[in-house]
């Protein structure tokens, strides 16, 4: 449920023996928790060419020739992309979808679970299957993947002239467009690259390559009058058809709405821009200076910079801060609102906000074991695997999902054992 409403989010701690299940099974592949901490699943051998997936110790009835790329979904259904007698598809809790098909790959997500999206190759074509519906269209070569804001919608950069490797001229003259659902605009162009999805569904931007030299973005089929000498990957502002995205023009980087110049500072680079959850701010990944990195926030770089790195960039709820991970040297930390934490570490993972915006928490690794950190205090518990921690609704208490010494361990436990 959206939030951990309706979680059992009292102190406790539960437990499943995963290790044991090594005896029923040829093989069990890496585990994976589910949202609310209440079930780990892995992919098993089963028999010669015969896997599975085991949940809480039970294995589905369904076997496959293959199984991979296992996850949970926010709503707490289980996918993975399996093959049946050389086609592949996904399945959902123990249930395949009906197409099949000789390749599938780049499986996408809604964000409240209930839309899972693939893209697919038969017989050399290409297309997306959203919830395991196809496009009715085909295309030569399909790049590029898109699933909107509202789960309803799938986009991907597709080639719609055939050109042979060695017909250069049909290649500058453009022949790759943008589909949405399946339906290509009508213009071409010599490349196009990252696309986005408007919240409602209706519309589609991606970057374009209008010739050898001029990049810009376009939105359903027509391309902004502004030409750039490169772009990158376009955001739509929130609850709008406004689109965003970095631009590079006289030689540095900033950003444009509509082929207007948005931020009057000027970047060695820019990228993964992203708004506030409100839509009032605006930030993005930047270089003031060569080699050098941090986070800018309508349009005002932090005055901390790090050499390697700065990457997963996140918003608050209420919008107010910014966390990020940062990369100095060969180790990690976490920034919040600009200053980095005094602890560092060999890998982190993004952030995590407390649904008040006051505490930010996150798993890292330190010398190959995993633990949990908030408001830069390390817990007490390592562990053997974890995933990323979750706060109650009222951001009081934190459910640590973990494995250590081959149990899988559910926590729930008080905030307050790591900020006092």
């Amino acid at each position: 449920m959206k939030g951990g409403q309706g979680w059992d989010w009292e102190i406790s701690e539960k437990k499943v023996a995963i290790k044991a299940w090594e005896a029923s099974f040829g093989w069990v592949e890496e585990p994976y928790a589910s949202p609310d901490g209440e079930a780990v699943a892995a992919i098993v051998n089963v028999g010669e060419m015969a896997f599975s997936v085991c949940v809480n110790g039970k294995a589905w009835e369904s076997t496959f020739d293959k199984v991979w790329h296992l996850r949970y979904l926010p709503d707490g259904r289980l996918t993975a992309i399996v093959s049946e007698m050389g086609e592949w598809t996904a399945a959902i809790d123990d249930l395949a979808w009906d197409h099949k098909f000789g390749y599938v790959w780049n499986p996408l997500v809604s964000r409240d679970g209930k839309t899972v999206a693939v893209a697919a190759q038969q017989d050399m074509r290409y297309c997306m299957v959203l919830n395991g519906q196809p496009w009715s269209e085909t295309f030569a070569n399909m790049t590029y993947f898109a699933l909107s804001p509202c789960g309803t919608k799938t986009a991907a950069a597709v080639q719609v002239e055939d050109a042979d490797s060695g017909e250069i001229h049909k290649f500058k003259k453009g022949t790759f467009s943008a589909a949405l659902d399946g339906k290509a605009w009508e213009t071409t162009y010599v490349n196009v690259w990252g696309l986005a999805i408007s919240p409602d569904g209706g519309s589609l931007a991606a970057e374009v390559r209008l010739n050898l030299y001029d990049y810009t973005i376009a939105v359903d089929g027509k391309a902004w009058d502004t030409t750039f000498s490169c772009v990158w990957e376009p955001i739509f502002r929130p609850e709008t058809q406004r689109v965003v995205a970095p631009v590079r023009t006289k030689g540095q980087w900033t950003l444009a709405e509509d082929g207007n110049i948005l931020w009057d500072r000027r970047f060695v680079q820019l990228w993964q821009p992203a708004f506030s959850p409100d839509g009032k701010h605006l930030a993005a990944i930047v270089a003031p200076a060569y080699g050098r990195w941090t986070v800018a926030l309508d349009g005002v770089p932090w005055t901390r910079t790090f050499s390697d790195m700065v990457t997963d960039m996140v918003f608050s709820p209420d919008g107010r801060r910014l966390a990020a991970l940062a990369k100095e040297g060969s180790l990690w930390t976490v920034v919040v609102d600009g200053k980095a934490w005094s602890n560092s570490f060999d890998m982190a993972w993004p952030p995590v906000f407390s649904p008040d915006s006051e505490t930010v928490a996150a798993k890292v690794e330190k010398e190959g074991t995993y633990a949990f950190v908030v408001n830069d205090r390390m817990g007490s518990h390592t562990c053997d695997a974890a995933w990323d921690p979750v706060f109650s609704p009222d951001g009081n208490r934190l459910l640590l999902r973990s494995v250590e010494d081959g149990i899988y361990y559910r926590r729930v436990v008080p905030v307050s054992d790591f900020v006092q």
